[in-house]
């Protein structure tokens, strides 16, 4: 993922910052415990297409 595109985006729900994972493909907002898949290098930045984020993932 373009470094530049990541700075731009924003998680939808929280306006807070993404951090991208490459190894599972997914965009992961911590303020919103929520993660974007990344499709064919395009993120869905849906909230009906995120994943809940564990304790485990959160580093918690």
């Amino acid at each position: 993922m373009d470094t530049r595109l990541l700075d731009l985006l924003v998680c939808p729900v929280t306006k807070g910052h993404l951090e991208y994972r490459r190894e599972s493909q997914e965009l992961f907002s911590r303020s919103a415990k929520l993660a974007y898949p990344v499709q064919d290098g395009i993120p869905v930045l849906l909230e009906s297409f995120a994943r809940p984020l564990t304790d485990a993932e959160l580093g918690l």
